[in-house]
């Protein structure tokens, strides 16, 4: 770990006029940048704190919820009315980690994760999104957990979180503060593909700040799943994972959402399974179906390609339980 200093942030302003010197990184729970840190991934010159930054609240009203940030994941996903209204977002928060982690763990960093990819966590292999220009070892090393959409020949690192999925099944919106003033940001527009410069993960500007998350009110929340495949039952991150929001009338399908986790570079959304769904009936023959249709375009390395029909399946049964024929 390299030295760095710390400056606690007790105020909005004070967070950004702080954050305005030169390789500063913002910190809240901290329970990624710990690691990052410890493992020399990354070297701040400055941590400036914002964990006490007023945007700790959950508000509901008849618009949808509003999530402040700095909430913990472990409030959020014991939150009843999160609970009742948005039970995928509870689903997903309490897959995430352990109890531990979601008790330190932030909203705003939670979406701000960065890859589990063994290279670009070994401080010492050529990694293109940690040292652009290093090469990307994974492209021909072990890549079992990397992605199979949305990759480069740059890197082929997959977004690891379970909330981030969840969010965009439910078009929530960030609100941000930085240096250029508020910026509304669509959850599913926050994350980028790798393209020629993987070392750019987001659209967010240097210094600018997540306050809270929007999740409005939608008919495809009640009947939704999320379901999360992984190599032991907890503390462990997605192989595949799916989030399933249907809008539904009885067994009728009138609209679909339908985002993956740990398969794409970024939360990967299946347009092509939602236009299987809607305006059909959903029985066990479509759900099986619209799995299939869940592998069109995958782009496999050798380590990774049993995250295809992985996928297939859970697609298929996330869509029964979010049906109800499971």
């Amino acid at each position: 770990m390299q030295p760095f200093t710390y400056a606690e942030a007790s105020t909005l302003p004070s967070a950004l006029d702080l954050a305005a010197a030169n390789d500063a990184m913002f910190v809240a729970g901290g329970t990624d940048m710990l690691q990052l840190l410890q493992e020399d991934v990354l070297s701040p010159a400055t941590l400036v704190g914002i964990g006490h930054l007023p945007f700790a609240g959950v508000e509901i009203d008849a618009d949808g919820a509003r999530i402040g940030a700095m909430a913990r994941l472990s409030a959020v996903a014991d939150d009843t009315r999160i609970q009742q209204l948005f039970p995928l977002l509870a689903q997903a928060l309490m897959e995430t980690a352990s109890p531990q982690v979601r008790n330190m763990a932030t909203i705003g960093g939670n979406l701000l994760q960065r890859t589990r990819c063994l290279y670009f966590r070994d401080s010492a292999a050529p990694c293109n999104k940690r040292r652009p220009g290093s090469g990307c070892a994974a492209m021909d090393g072990q890549n079992r957990i990397n992605a199979v959409f949305g990759g480069s020949r740059s890197c082929i690192a997959a977004y690891p979180g379970d909330m981030a999925v969840a969010l965009v099944a439910l078009d929530a919106t960030l609100e941000t503060r930085g240096p250029q003033g508020p910026r509304h940001i669509k959850i599913a527009d926050l994350h980028v593909v790798p393209g020629d410069t993987p070392q750019v993960e987001t659209v967010l500007h240097p210094g600018e700040i997540i306050t809270c998350v929007r999740i409005p009110a939608n008919a495809v929340a009640a009947s939704s799943h999320y379901l999360k495949v992984r190599d032991r039952a907890s503390f462990e991150w997605a192989l595949v994972s799916v989030a399933a929001a249907l809008r539904r009338d009885g067994e009728f399908v009138h609209a679909a959402r339908i985002v993956a986790g740990a398969v794409g570079t970024i939360p990967w959304r299946l347009p092509n399974v939602e236009a299987r769904l809607a305006g059909h009936r959903l029985d066990r023959e479509s759900a099986r179906a619209a799995g299939q249709a869940a592998a069109e375009g995958a782009d496999p390395r050798p380590g990774n390609t049993y995250k295809v029909r992985l996928l297939q399946n859970a697609v298929e049964r996330a869509l029964l339980i979010a049906g109800g024929l499971l």
